[in-house]
């Protein structure tokens, strides 16, 4: 029993998945693509005439027809797709409506449009102001309608009312927003071609397009009526739309509505019947292919745009075209805002705020360009330039804070090299004023040039505060180690004259040194007095003469020099006797008296 049990239950659900995931076999009928929630006052989508949209490669147009419930919509559309009551769209003479939602015919037209082989889908739309329904809810659907279709048929029967006019306020808001735009320019989207299809059999002595105009004019409003205001708005639009619109009449096919179903065409009225093929012709003729973006959808693209459109209705609590306009603009914004990230990413940073804000206005400046070039709508498309503006700012300030990192983390790098410089030239074995302010004018520039951005003028401060602190210490420290070097040196070249060269003159002078520099000067100069002497400068420009010039810098090379030195003395110590006997020296240190060459006697 328990085995039977989980068959029973496996077969169910096995029933379930192949019928979920099985494709549909017939395509020759109706489809739902949009449906009502359970409330009746949003849509949403039906997979079946989804699949049935998006199996199509070819580019789409769509004709919808709208109008009050129980007004042949139906019926028309099967009489333009030559189809019978059977197999066609359902048709209804009930109180409540039949269709609901949006329905499209499963297999579209396949006409060739200025050289564009395209597929036209036929949508019956659910009726107007029916039983149940809130009046958001036929907003919805007649905005959906108007954006999705190519050509939307305002089917109307016997005359047209004010409530008619009022219907189309958002039809006339999209063509404000949108028709203005392309016409006489790259088509980025074009409204539907809006046809009147009044359906009476007399118009007393008056055209169609006469009857439309008529009731098209301006409604006195001497009270000051808002509603009257607001349809004579929606009248002026309408009359701008003038070459997006058309209208047609067609004679009420015959006398017993209910019964049309089991007619055939022999049985209705003749003058119907040439007008329905003058009406077929004429749709034909407006058919274009849906175009968003300057490009033809196909069925996937159409699906994708279909699920787009109808996020933005349902957003709020009505309809508006507003929302339907952010939509249309998001991409857009996006590919704007990625532009302007993309110009502002190939800045090398840091750089000079000025430099900066330059950039970011020419990069703005394009950016908004193309937003200007590419952007649906008119009116409401200043709140998506609003929001893009805003989004620029944005990445903007994230850009100015890399910016002030950067150039604080190139000029702290700058200011440590500076400051390390100028702690070697603080220990120089041969100090010397010129190489010092040498490294600190080197430092100077190199600073200047390379610190840039918003962290240079602070660190200029430090850097210059640093610099001044480095050479008053250095001035104060270098008398002091010149004149201790002096009085080494002398020594030294005490020691080079009596035993290396014995050469009594470089020995006399350099006593002469020592002397003067340790008795004299402790004597009858101070310590101030001594640096502020005229003997004492000449000291320090002969010192800063030989030690550091533009060629030879004594403090990198006095090592060097002195090893080469000592090696010449010694090669000439040890070699030069050799070659040249000792007359190469001078006699004053040779201690051999004179009878040295005479002969011994013994």
């Amino acid at each position: 029993m328990e085995i039977s049990y989980w068959i029973f239950v496996f077969s169910i659900l096995l029933f379930f998945l192949v019928s979920g995931s099985s494709s549909i076999d017939n395509f020759h009928q109706p489809f739902p693509i949009v449906e009502p929630d359970p409330g009746h006052t949003k849509l949403r989508l039906s997979r079946e005439g989804l699949e049935a949209i998006s199996r199509i490669t070819t580019p789409i147009s769509a004709v919808a027809v709208i109008g009050p419930y129980r007004s042949g919509k139906s019926f028309l559309l099967n009489q333009l797709l030559s189809l019978s009551c059977d197999e066609g769209f359902g048709v209804g003479h009930m109180r409540d409506t039949k269709t609901k939602g949006i329905w499209v015919w499963g297999t579209p037209l396949e006409v060739d449009i200025d050289g564009v082989r395209t597929s036209v889908f036929y949508l019956d739309t659910e009726g107007f102001e029916s039983v149940g329904k809130s009046n958001v809810y036929d907003d919805r659907i007649f905005a959906l309608a108007t954006v999705m279709s190519s050509v939307l048929i305002y089917n109307l029967p016997e005359t047209i009312r004010e409530a008619d006019i009022s219907r189309l306020s958002f039809a006339v808001e999209l063509a404000e927003e949108f028709y203005g735009r392309v016409k006489g320019q790259d088509i980025a989207f074009e409204p539907a071609k809006l046809l009147w299809l009044i359906q009476r059999d007399f118009l007393q002595g008056k055209s169609v397009k006469e009857m439309v105009d008529e009731a098209l004019r301006h409604v006195p409003n001497s009270d000051g009526d808002k509603n009257i205001d607001q349809v004579n708005q929606i009248r002026d639009s309408l009359a701008v739309m003038g070459d997006n619109s058309t209208a047609f009449s067609l004679p009420q096919p015959h006398l017993m509505r209910t019964k049309l179903c089991d007619l055939k065409d022999d049985d209705l009225d003749p003058m119907y019947v040439k007008k329905r093929g003058q009406l077929k012709e004429l749709v034909a003729s407006i058919i274009r292919p849906k175009i968003v973006q300057g490009k033809y959808l196909n069925g996937k693209e159409f699906v994708s745009f279909l699920e787009q459109i109808l996020d933005a209705l349902n957003k709020g609590e009505i309809p508006s075209t507003g929302s339907l306009v952010e939509v249309f603009n998001k991409g857009i914004l996006e590919r704007c805002l990625k532009l302007y990230s993309e110009r502002m990413g190939k800045l090398r940073l840091p750089m000079p705020e000025q430099s900066l804000q330059d950039a970011h206005e020419r990069s703005r400046e394009e950016a908004m360009k193309a937003f200007e070039e590419q952007h649906f709508g008119r009116h409401h498309a200043k709140k998506s330039a609003d929001q893009l503006d805003e989004e620029m700012k944005e990445v903007f300030k994230n850009v100015i804070m890399t910016n002030e990192y950067q150039s604080t983390r190139l000029c702290e790098a700058l200011y440590t090299k500076c400051e390390d410089r100028m702690d070697q030239l603080q220990v120089l074995r041969l100090p010397t004023m010129a190489k010092f302010d040498a490294g600190l004018q080197q430092c100077n520039q190199s600073f200047e040039q390379e610190c840039v951005g918003p962290s240079k003028a602070n660190y200029e401060q430090r850097i210059m505060k640093m610099l001044g602190k480095s050479r008053s210490l250095f001035i104060k420290e270098y008398n002091q180690r010149l004149f201790n070097w002096l009085v080494a040196f002398s020594l030294v070249m005490v020691v080079v004259g009596r035993f290396i060269i014995k050469f009594i003159l470089v020995e006399m002078a350099a006593w002469i040194l020592f002397i003067f520099l340790e008795t004299y000067t402790r004597m009858f100069w101070s310590a101030e007095s001594l640096y502020y002497n005229p003997v004492w400068h000449f000291i320090v420009s002969a010192w800063e003469t030989i030690v550091y010039s533009p060629i030879l810098d004594l403090d990198r090379w006095a090592i060097p020099i002195a090893c080469m030195a000592a090696l010449g003395i010694l090669y000439c110590r040890c070699y030069g006797r050799r070659k040249h006997g000792s007359q190469w020296l001078l006699p004053l240190y040779n201690h051999q008296k004179g009878g040295s060459n005479r002969p011994r006697s013994d």
